[in-house]
């Protein structure tokens, strides 16, 4: 009789119970294959039922085995229930749900066990060198079914993230243009926010990988669907360019997702690389405005504001780090387009200022708790990581600011000082981060301030004595 896997409940059971267990876990081999044999049953075309029958049968998934799967589900979590699972051909037994099942429930279910069986390197260097398989799980990135997608990217983020079988699914993936229009597909017009993140982490780590395969992802607009149902027509698919559906889905984690938010950003400064990618952004029909709407609002109106603590920049140090590297790659690229235009952008260049004032802050708590207290080996190395991802985002803000600081005119400056975005504290802080690897900048911003504030540039030239030497 089927049972549900429990612990044995007598001695007399006790012997019988361990001869039916799963290596050291309380979970019964019996009652485990007699799911894998009902899954091969659900799928079996040799059932005496009527074609509409079996249509509602694969289409809904019963309650009862419904339960007993998702039991396998949690239960595949457990490294020696997977081995089980991949002793008995189940891999091979999801293959058959996947080409014959039309219950998305199910599919799901399978895709996901699937997703947990490949955290335990062997068994997913066994699904990944499977290419029926590895197909099968591709093609359905062009499933209709949330969750089934979900799980799917969960999959395949899993397989990326083991270096032993990595280069396996970016080949495959490389081969399969049909996974570029799906995945531009979820990131354009879903409002699922697990799934967009989760499938911007895959997309993350497809780019980090392989800048091959990102160049060419910049360079289709759209690509001819392969091994996919194909209902449309392909004039009927839409023309997809990678920067617009990574800015979509950016909009849609924006307010409620920090983690997809820091995702998506980073895959636009993974696009900044390389020359095509700053190309694909600041070539767009809108010449990058779009882009650069979003970072500018992102950067002055939502992340690192004047009443937060300043400790929010270490929450925020990577997504502003990746953010500010656009922004400084598309300003460098695109000095006559008129949305980088300094009378347009006097509020950015107070809110790096701002992100310089935060650092510095955090560098006076994390010294004076040093002070007060010897930390153990491992929060030493702890804190130099801290550091050094907070010096990558001071290096990005030294840059981007040095290069807005020599287009300041007169006009600029009168502006910035009238609406609050400078004064002598704020220069003062500038300066200090900027001397002496910047002093050309310095030295232009100088020159511009003369003419508005002889007084400000004066008290500035007193504080920083090496730039009266130069003057």
């Amino acid at each position: 009789m089927d049972r549900n896997p429990s612990p044995p409940s007598s001695d007399a059971e006790d012997e019988q119970a361990a001869g039916d267990s799963i290596g050291n876990t309380v979970y019964s081999k019996h009652w485990l294959f007699s799911i894998l044999t009902k899954l091969i049953e659900v799928i079996s075309p040799e059932k005496s039922d009527s074609n509409l029958n079996h249509e509602e049968v694969q289409t809904e998934l019963g309650e009862e085995m419904e339960n007993d799967i998702c039991k396998m589900w949690d239960m595949s979590m457990d490294e020696d229930v997977a081995l089980f699972l991949q002793e008995f051909n189940a891999p091979d037994i999801f293959m058959g749900v996947f080409a014959k099942s039309k219950c998305p429930r199910l599919i799901e279910i399978c895709v996901g066990i699937l997703g947990n069986m490949a955290c335990f390197q062997d068994i997913c260097m066994s699904i990944s060198k499977d290419d029926n398989l590895g197909q099968m799980l591709l093609q359905h990135l062009c499933d209709s079914d949330s969750p089934t997608l979900l799980e799917t990217s969960r999959l395949l983020l899993t397989c990326l993230s083991q270096a032993e079988v990595a280069n396996i699914w970016v080949e495959r993936i490389r081969e399969n243009p049909s996974v570029y229009d799906c995945v531009c597909f979820i990131m354009s017009s879903s409002t699922n926010a697990e799934l967009l993140v989760k499938v911007g982490e895959v997309v993350d780590k497809l780019f980090d990988l392989d800048e091959e395969l990102m160049l060419n992802w910049i360079k289709n607009g759209s690509c001819q669907s392969v091994g996919q149902s194909t209902d449309d027509s392909p004039e009927e698919r839409p023309d997809f360019k990678i920067v617009p559906c990574v800015l979509e889905a950016a909009k849609q984690v924006r307010s409620d997702n920090p983690e997809g938010l820091d995702v998506y950003m980073h895959i636009l400064q993974l696009l900044t690389t390389v020359d095509e990618g700053i190309q694909a952004i600041v070539q767009s029909p809108d010449g990058g405005r779009e882009t650069w709407t979003l970072l500018y609002g992102l950067v002055c109106h939502e992340l690192c504001q004047p009443d937060d603590p300043p400790i929010i920049i270490q929450e925020q140090k990577s997504v502003l780090a990746s953010i500010l590297s656009v922004l400084s790659a598309m300003f460098a690229s695109q000095i006559q387009q008129e949305y980088v235009k300094m009378r347009k952008n006097m509020p950015l260049i107070g809110s790096l200022i701002r992100i310089f004032q935060n650092m510095e802050d955090c560098g006076k708590r994390s010294f004076d708790n040093s002070k007060k207290s010897q930390p153990e080996e491992t929060e030493k190395s702890g804190t130099v990581e801290e550091d050094f991802h907070l010096k990558i985002l001071k290096d990005i803000c030294c840059e981007l600011l040095s290069n807005m600081l020599q287009e300041l005119t007169k006009e600029n400056i009168l502006e910035g000082l009238n609406q609050g975005h400078l004064n002598e504290q704020k220069c003062s802080c500038a300066f200090q981060n900027l001397l002496p690897l910047y002093f050309t900048s310095v030295e232009s911003f100088l020159e511009a301030l003369r003419e508005a504030d002889q007084t400000l540039a004066d008290s500035l030239e007193k504080r920083f004595p090496s730039l009266r030497l130069q003057t």
